[in-house]
């Protein structure tokens, strides 16, 4: 089955409700409206109403099938009550001014309704940077218990096949416990997309055929994660050809249950992540779905500034899907 088609399988019928701050852009208005028409899930379009209304004249869209709110005229009472939960949040970090301030800020303001309960995930970064997207997760949704940091995976798809590489896309440098923390939650991440995690903790070295503290960084990694993860089919150290060919890894680390056989791919740092996706993508014409935000106690997907409707459309579909788990 296609990815989407599996993904859409699973959320039909859920009523998931995704928030989408950017309803201005008819980016984002256009793959709202069409979201709603498929019966996938429940919109939420964040903007000012004049505007939304002119993008959705300008378009031809039909936009009544879409939740629309404006934050400059939401009820005082819900205003309020959002103003108190995000305080109590914070817990004394800002002043009440500030975080008034903050909910004039669409991303907050979206941010807010996921935090309540009142929406299931949030999409944005259309028209915003990657940090407006991702500051207000992390200082009100913020992380999953024992999950210290939030990270970035790409599904690579090519016909029948779908791996995770991660993380590709967040953090510059990890520490062990860094990478054995993205490795078990790109597993999760594996879950989401229907694909049996076998997870390779890569490297330049197999099993000790190299030495040096970037080689030790991967063995330390691969002994947590399996100590916090027992049940979980994941090795390391591996290099990406004894643990994607299935002959070079009987030959170089024979007996593991991951080597050859990989699914999961996890990166020691974000430079080799960030080629090594790219690399697939244009010499091996694979599809790359993400980043896909892991590590947050809630959805929240960051979109390029250079996304197509199309873009918008996958993402909130891949966000709903997230909210399932």
């Amino acid at each position: 089955m296609d990815l989407f088609d599996g993904l859409k399988a699973k959320i039909s019928g859920q009523e998931k409700t995704i928030v989408f701050p950017e309803g201005e852009d008819p980016r984002v208005l256009g793959a709202a409206i069409r979201l709603a028409n498929d019966n996938l899930i429940k919109p939420i379009v964040l903007g000012d109403t004049a505007a939304v209304e002119a993008t959705a004249a300008e378009n031809n869209f039909d936009a009544s099938g879409v939740l629309l709110l404006d934050p400059a005229t939401y009820p005082e009472d819900k205003k309020t009550a959002m103003l108190d939960a995000l305080e109590e949040r914070r817990a004394g970090k800002n002043t009440r001014e500030q975080l008034a301030e903050w909910l004039k800020d669409v991303n907050y303001f979206g941010t807010m309704l996921v935090y309540m309960d009142q929406a299931d995930g949030m999409v944005s970064g259309a028209v915003h940077p990657t940090g407006d997207t991702v500051r207000p997760a992390l200082q009100i949704i913020k992380t999953k218990p024992g999950v210290k940091r939030i990270s970035g995976a790409f599904v690579m798809q090519k016909d029948a096949e779908r791996y995770i590489f991660a993380d590709c896309a967040i953090n510059i440098e990890l520490d062990a416990a860094g990478m054995a923390e993205v490795a078990i939650e790109s597993a999760h991440t594996a879950e989401v997309f229907d694909i049996e995690p076998k997870v390779a903790m890569l490297s330049f070295s197999t099993k000790g055929s190299a030495k040096g503290d970037m080689v030790t960084k991967v063995q330390e990694a691969t002994k947590l994660a399996n100590e916090q993860a027992p049940d979980l089919a994941l090795d390391g150290e591996l290099q990406f050809d004894a643990a994607f060919v299935p002959s070079v890894g009987a030959s170089k680390a024979p007996g593991s249950k991951v080597a050859g056989h990989a699914t999961v791919f996890v990166f020691p740092e974000l430079q080799s992540g960030n080629i090594g996706y790219k690399i697939a993508q244009r010499f091996g014409g694979f599809e790359a779905i993400g980043p896909i935000l892991q590590g947050l106690n809630k959805p929240v997907s960051d979109l390029s500034r250079g996304a197509n409707e199309e873009d918008v459309y996958k993402v909130a579909i891949i966000t709903a899907a997230q909210s399932l788990a």
